[in-house]
Protein backbone atom coordinates (compact mmCIF):
# COMPACT_ATOMS: atom_id res chain seq x y z
CA UNK A 1 0.00 0.00 0.00
CA UNK A 2 1.60 3.47 -1.14
CA UNK A 3 0.20 5.92 1.57
CA UNK A 4 1.57 9.04 -1.38
CA UNK A 5 -0.91 10.27 -3.57
CA UNK A 6 -0.48 10.44 -7.54
CA UNK A 7 -0.41 13.84 -9.36
CA UNK A 8 -3.42 12.77 -10.47
CA UNK A 9 -5.12 11.69 -7.67
CA UNK A 10 -4.20 15.27 -6.06
CA UNK A 11 -5.45 17.12 -9.28
CA UNK A 12 -8.77 14.93 -8.66
CA UNK A 13 -8.49 16.05 -5.25
CA UNK A 14 -8.51 19.58 -6.36
CA UNK A 15 -11.37 19.31 -8.95
CA UNK A 16 -13.55 17.67 -6.52
CA UNK A 17 -13.04 20.35 -4.11
CA UNK A 18 -13.45 23.04 -6.39
CA UNK A 19 -16.90 21.61 -7.34
CA UNK A 20 -18.03 21.21 -3.89
CA UNK A 21 -16.90 24.41 -2.48
CA UNK A 22 -18.73 26.28 -5.24
CA UNK A 23 -21.86 23.86 -5.59
CA UNK A 24 -22.76 22.68 -1.70
CA UNK A 25 -25.66 24.67 -0.31
CA UNK A 26 -24.89 27.47 2.38
CA UNK A 27 -27.73 26.52 4.12
CA UNK A 28 -28.59 22.84 5.71
CA UNK A 29 -31.03 20.90 3.80
CA UNK A 30 -34.33 19.96 5.86
CA UNK A 31 -34.26 16.16 6.70
CA UNK A 32 -34.18 14.06 4.04
CA UNK A 33 -37.25 11.83 6.26
CA UNK A 34 -39.63 14.94 4.97
CA UNK A 35 -41.43 15.73 2.46
CA UNK A 36 -39.94 19.01 1.66
CA UNK A 37 -36.42 17.41 2.66
CA UNK A 38 -37.00 14.46 0.27
CA UNK A 39 -37.50 16.96 -2.34
CA UNK A 40 -34.63 18.99 -1.34
CA UNK A 41 -32.17 16.32 -1.26
CA UNK A 42 -33.59 14.99 -4.75
CA UNK A 43 -32.64 18.51 -6.08
CA UNK A 44 -29.06 18.25 -4.76
CA UNK A 45 -28.55 15.05 -5.91
CA UNK A 46 -29.76 16.06 -9.20
CA UNK A 47 -27.05 18.64 -9.60
CA UNK A 48 -24.36 16.35 -8.22
CA UNK A 49 -25.22 14.37 -11.14
CA UNK A 50 -24.96 17.25 -13.73
CA UNK A 51 -21.65 17.96 -12.20
CA UNK A 52 -20.62 14.58 -12.46
CA UNK A 53 -19.78 13.19 -9.02
CA UNK A 54 -23.02 11.51 -8.19
CA UNK A 55 -21.53 8.65 -8.30
CA UNK A 56 -17.61 8.96 -8.72
CA UNK A 57 -16.13 5.18 -8.94
CA UNK A 58 -18.78 3.92 -11.39
CA UNK A 59 -18.46 3.60 -15.49
CA UNK A 60 -19.73 6.76 -17.29
CA UNK A 61 -22.12 5.01 -19.52
CA UNK A 62 -23.86 4.30 -16.09
CA UNK A 63 -23.91 7.73 -14.65
CA UNK A 64 -20.51 7.67 -12.86
CA UNK A 65 -17.26 9.15 -13.62
CA UNK A 66 -14.90 5.84 -14.34
CA UNK A 67 -12.63 6.84 -10.98
CA UNK A 68 -11.19 4.13 -9.13
CA UNK A 69 -12.12 3.33 -5.16
CA UNK A 70 -8.93 5.38 -4.25
CA UNK A 71 -10.16 7.97 -5.85
CA UNK A 72 -13.81 7.77 -4.21
CA UNK A 73 -12.02 7.78 -0.93
CA UNK A 74 -10.74 11.18 -1.82
CA UNK A 75 -14.08 12.48 -3.43
CA UNK A 76 -16.06 11.36 0.40
CA UNK A 77 -13.03 13.29 2.13
CA UNK A 78 -13.83 16.50 0.08
CA UNK A 79 -17.37 15.72 0.76
CA UNK A 80 -17.41 15.47 4.60
CA UNK A 81 -15.26 18.39 4.87
CA UNK A 82 -17.10 20.79 3.16
CA UNK A 83 -20.21 19.52 4.98
CA UNK A 84 -22.31 18.63 1.89
CA UNK A 85 -25.82 16.76 3.04
CA UNK A 86 -26.47 13.63 3.45
CA UNK A 87 -27.27 10.98 0.31
CA UNK A 88 -31.05 10.05 0.32
CA UNK A 89 -30.31 7.23 -2.13
CA UNK A 90 -27.53 5.93 -0.45
CA UNK A 91 -29.45 2.73 -0.76
CA UNK A 92 -29.29 2.62 -3.79
CA UNK A 93 -25.99 3.71 -4.85
CA UNK A 94 -24.34 2.22 -2.25
CA UNK A 95 -25.87 -1.16 -1.69
CA UNK A 96 -28.12 -2.20 -4.80
CA UNK A 97 -25.74 0.09 -7.76
CA UNK A 98 -22.74 -2.37 -7.46
CA UNK A 99 -25.62 -5.32 -7.13
CA UNK A 100 -26.78 -4.36 -10.11
CA UNK A 101 -23.30 -3.62 -11.57
CA UNK A 102 -22.56 -7.50 -10.71
CA UNK A 103 -25.69 -9.30 -11.13
CA UNK A 104 -27.88 -7.48 -13.73
CA UNK A 105 -28.13 -8.51 -17.17
CA UNK A 106 -27.02 -5.75 -19.72
CA UNK A 107 -30.29 -4.29 -20.06
CA UNK A 108 -31.01 -3.75 -16.30
CA UNK A 109 -27.57 -1.61 -16.23
CA UNK A 110 -29.21 0.61 -18.59
CA UNK A 111 -32.29 0.60 -17.14
CA UNK A 112 -31.49 1.15 -13.46
CA UNK A 113 -28.26 2.77 -12.97
CA UNK A 114 -28.34 5.87 -14.72
CA UNK A 115 -31.81 6.98 -13.06
CA UNK A 116 -30.12 5.69 -10.10
CA UNK A 117 -27.37 7.86 -9.96
CA UNK A 118 -29.27 10.65 -10.61
CA UNK A 119 -31.37 10.26 -7.73
CA UNK A 120 -34.64 10.19 -10.26
CA UNK A 121 -35.66 6.78 -8.63
CA UNK A 122 -35.14 6.46 -4.53
CA UNK A 123 -34.65 2.95 -3.49
CA UNK A 124 -36.03 1.60 -0.35
CA UNK A 125 -34.04 -1.23 0.98
CA UNK A 126 -37.03 -4.19 1.66
CA UNK A 127 -34.68 -6.91 4.06
CA UNK A 128 -37.13 -6.95 6.85
CA UNK A 129 -40.06 -8.79 7.39
CA UNK A 130 -42.43 -8.84 10.76
CA UNK A 131 -40.85 -12.21 11.73
CA UNK A 132 -37.50 -11.88 9.83
CA UNK A 133 -35.39 -8.83 11.61
CA UNK A 134 -31.87 -9.54 10.77
CA UNK A 135 -32.66 -13.72 10.26
CA UNK A 136 -32.89 -12.54 6.26
CA UNK A 137 -33.12 -16.81 6.35
CA UNK A 138 -36.41 -16.26 7.49
CA UNK A 139 -38.53 -14.81 4.97
CA UNK A 140 -41.65 -15.33 4.24
CA UNK A 141 -42.93 -12.79 1.75
CA UNK A 142 -43.92 -15.20 -1.25
CA UNK A 143 -43.57 -14.65 -4.85
CA UNK A 144 -45.39 -16.76 -7.34
CA UNK A 145 -44.60 -16.95 -11.19
CA UNK A 146 -47.64 -16.51 -13.46
CA UNK A 147 -46.66 -16.03 -17.04
CA UNK A 148 -44.44 -13.33 -17.45
CA UNK A 149 -44.82 -11.91 -13.92
CA UNK A 150 -44.37 -12.40 -10.27
CA UNK A 151 -47.55 -12.24 -8.51
CA UNK A 152 -46.50 -10.98 -4.54
CA UNK A 153 -48.22 -11.11 -1.58
CA UNK A 154 -46.60 -10.18 2.21
CA UNK A 155 -45.33 -7.77 4.34
CA UNK A 156 -42.20 -5.84 4.64
CA UNK A 157 -41.22 -4.09 7.39
CA UNK A 158 -38.83 -1.05 8.69
CA UNK A 159 -37.81 -0.51 5.03
CA UNK A 160 -35.22 2.31 5.10
CA UNK A 161 -36.32 5.65 2.74
CA UNK A 162 -39.35 3.64 2.55
CA UNK A 163 -42.09 7.00 3.03
CA UNK A 164 -40.44 8.50 -0.02
CA UNK A 165 -38.96 6.03 -2.05
CA UNK A 166 -40.00 5.21 -5.60
CA UNK A 167 -38.92 1.61 -5.60
CA UNK A 168 -37.44 -1.09 -3.29
CA UNK A 169 -35.33 -3.99 -3.06
CA UNK A 170 -35.68 -7.26 -1.40
CA UNK A 171 -36.17 -10.74 -1.29
CA UNK A 172 -39.23 -13.09 -1.61
CA UNK A 173 -39.65 -16.95 -1.33
CA UNK A 174 -40.29 -17.97 -4.94
CA UNK A 175 -40.28 -21.86 -3.79
CA UNK A 176 -43.02 -22.71 -1.10
CA UNK A 177 -41.74 -25.71 -0.16
CA UNK A 178 -38.38 -24.39 0.37
CA UNK A 179 -36.29 -23.14 4.10
CA UNK A 180 -34.60 -20.87 5.02
CA UNK A 181 -31.78 -19.48 2.69
CA UNK A 182 -33.08 -21.35 -0.63
CA UNK A 183 -35.86 -20.62 -3.01
CA UNK A 184 -35.54 -16.81 -2.34
CA UNK A 185 -35.05 -14.49 -5.60
CA UNK A 186 -34.21 -10.50 -5.20
CA UNK A 187 -36.89 -8.59 -7.19
CA UNK A 188 -36.98 -5.13 -7.64
CA UNK A 189 -40.30 -3.73 -7.07
CA UNK A 190 -41.62 0.04 -8.44
CA UNK A 191 -43.31 1.14 -5.22
CA UNK A 192 -46.28 2.64 -7.45
CA UNK A 193 -48.17 -0.73 -8.67
CA UNK A 194 -51.73 -1.64 -7.77
CA UNK A 195 -51.67 -3.60 -4.73
CA UNK A 196 -48.80 -1.98 -2.54
CA UNK A 197 -49.69 -0.07 0.93
CA UNK A 198 -47.02 2.06 2.16
CA UNK A 199 -47.26 3.04 5.78
CA UNK A 200 -45.07 5.03 7.63
CA UNK A 201 -42.84 4.54 10.65
CA UNK A 202 -41.95 7.30 12.70
CA UNK A 203 -38.49 7.03 14.15
CA UNK A 204 -37.35 8.20 17.49
CA UNK A 205 -37.37 11.73 16.53
CA UNK A 206 -41.00 11.41 15.18
CA UNK A 207 -40.05 11.59 11.32
CA UNK A 208 -40.79 9.01 8.86
CA UNK A 209 -37.56 7.26 8.27
CA UNK A 210 -38.89 3.71 7.81
CA UNK A 211 -42.27 2.14 6.12
CA UNK A 212 -43.96 -1.39 6.12
CA UNK A 213 -45.15 -2.66 3.37
CA UNK A 214 -47.71 -4.64 2.25
CA UNK A 215 -48.08 -6.47 -0.77
CA UNK A 216 -51.66 -7.72 -1.86
CA UNK A 217 -51.27 -9.85 -5.11
CA UNK A 218 -49.04 -6.69 -6.50
CA UNK A 219 -47.82 -8.05 -10.59
CA UNK A 220 -44.34 -7.59 -11.08
CA UNK A 221 -42.55 -7.79 -14.88
CA UNK A 222 -40.27 -11.20 -14.40
CA UNK A 223 -37.63 -8.83 -15.90
CA UNK A 224 -37.36 -7.41 -12.75
CA UNK A 225 -35.68 -10.46 -11.40
CA UNK A 226 -32.15 -9.58 -10.47
CA UNK A 227 -30.20 -13.00 -10.64
CA UNK A 228 -31.36 -16.23 -10.93
CA UNK A 229 -34.46 -17.83 -9.34
CA UNK A 230 -34.28 -18.84 -6.29
CA UNK A 231 -30.78 -17.89 -5.77
CA UNK A 232 -31.39 -14.62 -4.34
CA UNK A 233 -29.15 -15.49 -0.97
CA UNK A 234 -26.49 -15.18 -3.09
CA UNK A 235 -27.10 -11.79 -4.77
CA UNK A 236 -28.55 -10.46 -1.44
CA UNK A 237 -25.13 -11.35 0.57
CA UNK A 238 -22.85 -9.42 -2.13
CA UNK A 239 -25.22 -6.45 -1.40
CA UNK A 240 -24.52 -6.50 2.30
CA UNK A 241 -21.08 -7.13 1.69
CA UNK A 242 -21.08 -3.99 0.30
CA UNK A 243 -23.44 -2.65 3.23
CA UNK A 244 -21.19 -3.70 5.60
CA UNK A 245 -17.91 -3.08 3.83
CA UNK A 246 -16.87 -0.30 2.35
CA UNK A 247 -19.29 1.69 0.50
CA UNK A 248 -22.20 2.58 2.74
CA UNK A 249 -19.71 4.29 5.42
CA UNK A 250 -16.94 5.45 3.84
CA UNK A 251 -13.90 6.55 6.53
CA UNK A 252 -14.18 9.81 5.93
CA UNK A 253 -17.85 10.02 7.84
CA UNK A 254 -16.00 9.24 10.73
CA UNK A 255 -13.26 11.05 10.54
CA UNK A 256 -15.19 14.24 10.20
CA UNK A 257 -17.13 12.86 12.96
CA UNK A 258 -13.74 12.45 14.88
CA UNK A 259 -12.80 16.09 14.39
CA UNK A 260 -16.12 17.70 15.37
CA UNK A 261 -15.50 15.77 18.58
CA UNK A 262 -11.71 17.04 19.51
CA UNK A 263 -12.72 20.37 18.29
CA UNK A 264 -15.90 20.32 21.02
CA UNK A 265 -13.62 19.27 23.51
CA UNK A 266 -11.34 21.78 23.45
CA UNK A 267 -14.21 24.67 22.92
CA UNK A 268 -15.02 23.38 26.19
CA UNK A 269 -11.09 23.12 27.99
CA UNK A 270 -10.69 22.56 31.15
CA UNK A 271 -14.69 21.70 32.03
CA UNK A 272 -13.72 18.35 30.46
CA UNK A 273 -12.68 15.59 32.67
CA UNK A 274 -9.16 13.94 31.88
CA UNK A 275 -10.83 10.76 31.16
CA UNK A 276 -13.20 12.00 28.49
CA UNK A 277 -10.62 14.39 26.88
CA UNK A 278 -8.61 10.27 26.38
CA UNK A 279 -11.57 8.80 25.27
CA UNK A 280 -12.07 11.14 22.66
CA UNK A 281 -8.11 11.26 21.84
CA UNK A 282 -8.69 7.58 21.44
CA UNK A 283 -11.64 7.78 19.28
CA UNK A 284 -9.82 10.81 16.82
CA UNK A 285 -7.14 7.93 16.33
CA UNK A 286 -9.79 4.86 16.14
CA UNK A 287 -11.10 6.91 13.20
CA UNK A 288 -7.39 7.16 11.80
CA UNK A 289 -7.52 4.10 12.28
CA UNK A 290 -10.60 2.81 10.46
CA UNK A 291 -9.20 5.53 7.75
CA UNK A 292 -5.67 3.39 7.16
CA UNK A 293 -7.49 -0.19 7.28
CA UNK A 294 -9.88 1.18 4.50
CA UNK A 295 -7.29 2.13 2.34
CA UNK A 296 -5.20 -1.42 2.41
CA UNK A 297 -8.57 -2.90 1.49
CA UNK A 298 -9.07 -0.63 -1.66
CA UNK A 299 -5.51 -1.18 -2.39
CA UNK A 300 -6.26 -5.13 -2.42
CA UNK A 301 -9.57 -4.97 -4.35
CA UNK A 302 -7.53 -2.52 -6.84
CA UNK A 303 -5.30 -5.58 -7.14
CA UNK A 304 -8.37 -7.77 -7.86
CA UNK A 305 -8.78 -9.27 -4.36
CA UNK A 306 -12.24 -9.05 -2.37
CA UNK A 307 -14.17 -8.19 0.64
CA UNK A 308 -15.47 -11.19 2.27
CA UNK A 309 -16.83 -12.34 6.05
CA UNK A 310 -14.17 -8.86 6.92
CA UNK A 311 -16.61 -6.78 5.94
CA UNK A 312 -18.33 -8.08 9.31
CA UNK A 313 -14.93 -6.69 11.35
CA UNK A 314 -16.01 -3.45 9.44
CA UNK A 315 -19.35 -2.95 10.29
CA UNK A 316 -18.62 -3.38 14.18
CA UNK A 317 -16.13 -1.28 14.30
CA UNK A 318 -17.74 1.86 12.52
CA UNK A 319 -20.62 1.30 14.34
CA UNK A 320 -19.58 0.83 17.87
CA UNK A 321 -16.64 4.03 16.76
CA UNK A 322 -20.06 6.16 16.01
CA UNK A 323 -22.00 5.50 18.66
CA UNK A 324 -19.09 6.09 21.00
CA UNK A 325 -18.27 9.69 19.59
CA UNK A 326 -22.12 10.59 19.95
CA UNK A 327 -21.88 9.28 23.94
CA UNK A 328 -18.87 11.07 24.37
CA UNK A 329 -20.26 14.68 23.02
CA UNK A 330 -23.49 14.71 24.86
CA UNK A 331 -21.26 13.72 28.03
CA UNK A 332 -19.10 16.85 27.38
CA UNK A 333 -22.42 19.33 26.32
CA UNK A 334 -23.98 18.01 29.62
CA UNK A 335 -28.04 19.06 29.89
CA UNK A 336 -27.61 21.45 26.40
CA UNK A 337 -26.63 18.01 24.64
CA UNK A 338 -30.55 17.04 24.93
CA UNK A 339 -31.61 20.58 23.11
CA UNK A 340 -33.34 19.51 19.64
CA UNK A 341 -32.13 21.41 16.39
CA UNK A 342 -34.94 23.13 16.29
CA UNK A 343 -34.65 24.66 19.91
CA UNK A 344 -34.20 28.09 20.05
CA UNK A 345 -30.99 28.07 22.28
CA UNK A 346 -29.40 24.97 20.46
CA UNK A 347 -27.17 26.24 17.49
CA UNK A 348 -25.27 23.76 16.41
CA UNK A 349 -25.37 21.49 19.63
CA UNK A 350 -28.98 20.12 18.45
CA UNK A 351 -26.53 18.27 15.92
CA UNK A 352 -25.04 15.91 18.37
CA UNK A 353 -28.53 14.97 19.55
CA UNK A 354 -29.85 14.23 15.95
CA UNK A 355 -26.60 11.91 15.34
CA UNK A 356 -26.82 10.52 18.28
CA UNK A 357 -30.22 8.92 17.61
CA UNK A 358 -28.85 8.08 14.31
CA UNK A 359 -26.06 6.02 15.91
CA UNK A 360 -28.38 4.31 18.14
CA UNK A 361 -29.69 2.42 15.14
CA UNK A 362 -25.75 1.67 13.79
CA UNK A 363 -25.38 -1.77 15.63
CA UNK A 364 -28.79 -2.64 14.60
CA UNK A 365 -29.53 -1.96 10.61
CA UNK A 366 -27.02 -3.86 8.26
CA UNK A 367 -27.20 -6.82 10.27
CA UNK A 368 -26.88 -6.84 13.93
CA UNK A 369 -23.43 -6.58 15.41
CA UNK A 370 -24.58 -9.99 17.27
CA UNK A 371 -25.55 -11.23 13.88
CA UNK A 372 -22.10 -9.86 12.93
CA UNK A 373 -20.06 -11.78 15.42
CA UNK A 374 -21.68 -14.68 14.55
CA UNK A 375 -19.93 -14.79 11.31
CA UNK A 376 -17.05 -13.75 12.30
CA UNK A 377 -17.05 -16.40 15.02
CA UNK A 378 -17.84 -19.34 12.06
CA UNK A 379 -16.26 -18.15 8.95
CA UNK A 380 -12.88 -16.17 10.13
CA UNK A 381 -11.93 -18.20 13.65
CA UNK A 382 -13.41 -21.54 12.45
CA UNK A 383 -15.84 -22.05 16.00
CA UNK A 384 -18.42 -24.39 15.47
CA UNK A 385 -21.91 -23.32 15.16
Amino acid sequence: MDLDYTQDQRAFRADARKWLEANVPSEPLKSFDTAEGAKQHREWEAQLNAGGWAMVPWPVEYGGRGANLLEWLIFEEEYYRVGAPKRINQNGIFLLGPTIMEYGTPEQKARFLPPMAASEEVWAQGWSEPNAGSDMANIQAAASRDGDHFVLNGQKTWASRGAFADWLFGMFRTDPESERHRGLTFILVPLDLPGITVRPIEQLDGLPGFAEVFFDDVRVPAEHQLGEEGKGWNVAMATAGFERGLMLRSPARFQATAKRLVELARLHGDAVERSVRDEVTRCWIAAEAYTLETHRTVSRLLAAGKIGAEASLNKIFWSELDLRMHELALEILGDRGELLPEAPAAGDVGGWLDGYLFALSGPIYAGTNEIQRNIIAERILGLPR
